[in-house]
């Protein structure tokens, strides 16, 4: 089972929750379909994108599970919202995320638009220690 520690910026904000629910279930691979529109369209930074409900649901089952996800901030306006944070595998390595959201409306309760980005925690040319 995942590990989830929470962002703090969630308290009052439903919208800055629904961002935060949305990157946990990017990452761990466990979402709704529900929380997608079905003409969603997931951009990725590996230069590689997956478009509509199904595939997604279908790349999201099949990616490796996480041992622990972190949200360090979520945070939303109007019709968009972003979350980052770092996971962590059961090997030990670190990746770190950003994704940023569009959603189908005000309402903040269905995506359509996901941008990803994410890399090692500490890149190999700074070192296991981040460069210090």
């Amino acid at each position: 089972m995942t590990k989830i520690q929470g962002s703090k910026d969630c308290g009052n904000s439903p919208k800055n929750k629904f961002a935060q629910d949305v990157a946990i279930a990017l990452e761990s691979g466990k979402a709704e379909a529900k929380i997608f529109s079905e003409d969603v369209v997931w951009s990725r930074s590996t230069d590689s994108s997956t478009d509509g409900r199904e595939e997604i649901m279908k790349y999201l089952a099949s990616q490796a599970k996480p041992a622990e996800i972190t949200v360090d901030h979520a945070v939303s306006h109007g019709k968009v919202g972003a979350a980052s944070g770092e996971v962590v595998f059961a090997n030990g390595h670190r990746r770190r995320f950003c994704h940023v959201l569009e959603f189908t409306s005000a309402k903040a309760n269905c995506i359509s638009v996901v941008q990803s980005y994410s890399w090692p925690a500490f890149p190999p040319w700074l070192g296991q220690q981040g460069g210090h």
